[in-house]
């Protein structure tokens, strides 16, 4: 017995945690608090275009319809985008499996939730909406279209669309992520009690 460390280093319950369970708490809000961010930048990138860029498009001509939204194509792929995009999807399949454990368990179903729902967003994003953001910069100069108008149609309605899809997508996955920080506080508070 004398040779075996103290208690409160060593082993822990639910009333007295272990060192390594405050850190492995304190990782698993950093992940949360990261994704929820992160989730909540990109699913109002999605929602600026639903309830403003896309209206107030919808009111231009067709040529100067194309002209702006090639332009945004090119230039929205940026250091500013990246993190959100691409940063919401990795640190909500992080903060899912820092929350497999029986510790985590409590929060692991909002966690997975938010990562099907943001998967099924990105899915949308790299299989309809970049695709057609591709081919309308491949439809060339808007100046030298003969029809724009059609160029138009074959983008506006369908981008739209899922646009809409994977703004409710990504906004529902944003409330699961809060609501497992939510649950996250209040497991890490009775314990900390």
């Amino acid at each position: 017995m004398l040779l075996s460390p103290p208690p409160s280093e060593t082993s822990g319950t639910p009333e007295t945690p272990t060192p390594a369970s405050r850190a492995a708490e304190r990782a698993r809000g950093w992940a949360l608090a990261s994704a929820t961010t992160l989730m909540g930048l990109i699913a109002g990138f999605f929602y600026a275009y639903a309830c403003s860029v896309m209206i107030g498009l919808a009111r231009v001509g067709d040529r100067v319809f194309v002209d702006s939204m090639q332009w945004i194509n090119a230039t929205v792929r940026n250091v500013w985008f990246a993190p959100g995009f691409f940063g919401a999807l990795v640190a909500t399949a992080v903060a899912a499996v820092l929350h497999l454990g029986r510790a985590g368990r409590p929060v692991l179903p909002w966690v997975l939730a938010a990562l099907v729902l943001y998967g099924a967003a990105f899915a949308v994003t790299m299989g309809v909406n970049v695709p057609l953001n591709d081919q309308l910069a491949a439809a060339g100069d808007p100046a030298a279209m003969a029809d724009p108008g059609a160029v138009r149609a074959a983008y506006e309605g369908v981008w739209t669309a899922w646009n809409t899809t994977r703004t409710v997508a990504s906004t529902v996955a944003l409330a699961c992520l809060v609501r497992a920080l939510v649950l996250h506080g209040r497991h890490t508070a009775r314990r900390e009690r």
